[in-house]
């Protein structure tokens, strides 16, 4: 339905700005408008507010870009499998990961995936749940290999895979580097860098204090997993790292802690949307990603 219309609606849904939006899309901002206007009285609602700085989706318009961008989604997932059919698999799939899965276990499969099906380009992000499953659900992201800590949603399909344990990771000169197994208090007094949006992680963190009956630590940064490992160099901060990260940590000269209790143990794998029809991208790299996890 009206193709062109929902994708002008969805470029200034992303781009919050008509102006922006009608030079991505190499239009007139009065010929965008008039699109926007015909889709509204299509529809019947408002789909826009009008503000100073640009334009902020209404609820009725929130809803139909979560619908619209599932459509487009569904929309190019057919014509990968219509190119699959005529010349082989084709198309793209579009990936997001946490930073155990990017640093450590997705490369070799990565590769593998991208030699045996060179016609399928590969975009690979990272994230955190928080991030991630609403990425999943909006239909921006295929699939994505993260800890499985979320509450199971109908449109979700998950795959366990693997156990993941959590250590604190510092510097090597950190105060706490020689000290042996040390206490949660004296863990407490340090500050931590975590990743950003990571409201599970920051959870997990507080919850081993509590449960030490002691007041969680300072977050002083929050960044990607780069800017900790390079930020943990460079002063006496503690940061929370899956136990296979180790090898990578150990690389940039960084040291586990050891310390009473444990801190994290979570189950990972991948999740996808439910579909009645398998996509044949996700599938292929499902089965190389599990042969690589089963060497």
């Amino acid at each position: 339905m009206h193709s062109r219309l929902l994708q002008q609606f969805l470029a200034v849904a992303e781009k919050r700005n008509v102006t922006a939006a009608a030079e991505a899309l190499h239009i007139s901002q009065p010929a965008l408008t008039r699109s926007i206007r015909q889709l509204e009285h299509i529809i019947g609602v408002t789909l826009f507010e009008r503000l100073p700085t640009g334009v902020a989706l209404t609820r009725q318009g929130e809803i139909l870009a979560r619908r619209a961008k599932l459509m487009d989604l569904e929309y190019r997932h057919a014509l990968a499998e219509i190119s699959a059919l005529d010349q082989g698999l084709a198309g793209v799939l579009r990936i997001g990961a946490g930073p155990l899965w990017i640093t450590s276990l997705l490369p070799p499969v990565i590769a593998a995936f991208c030699a045996q099906y060179p016609k399928v380009k590969t975009r690979l992000t990272s994230g955190v749940i928080d991030t991630l499953v609403p990425d999943l659900l909006s239909g921006d992201i295929d699939i994505f290999c993260s800890n499985l800590d979320f509450p199971a949603q109908s449109e979700i399909v998950k795959e366990p895979l693997l156990e993941v344990h959590h250590t604190v990771v510092a510097r090597p000169n950190h105060p706490l580097a020689h000290e042996g197994e040390v206490t949660a208090e004296q863990l407490s007094k340090y500050r931590w860098l975590v990743l950003a949006d990571d409201t599970v992680g920051i959870n997990r963190i507080n919850a081993y204090f509590v449960a030490h009956s002691l007041e969680p630590p300072t977050i002083a940064v929050e960044t990607v997993s780069v800017g900790i490992i390079k930020i943990l160099r460079e002063g006496d901060f503690l940061a929370l790292f899956p136990e296979r990260m180790l090898p990578d940590t150990a690389r940039f000269d960084l040291v586990p802690i050891p310390h009473e209790g444990t801190f994290w143990e979570s189950t990972a794998g991948i999740a996808y949307r439910r579909t009645n029809r398998p996509i044949r991208p996700v599938e292929s790299f499902k089965a190389i990603l599990k042969a690589s996890l089963s060497e």
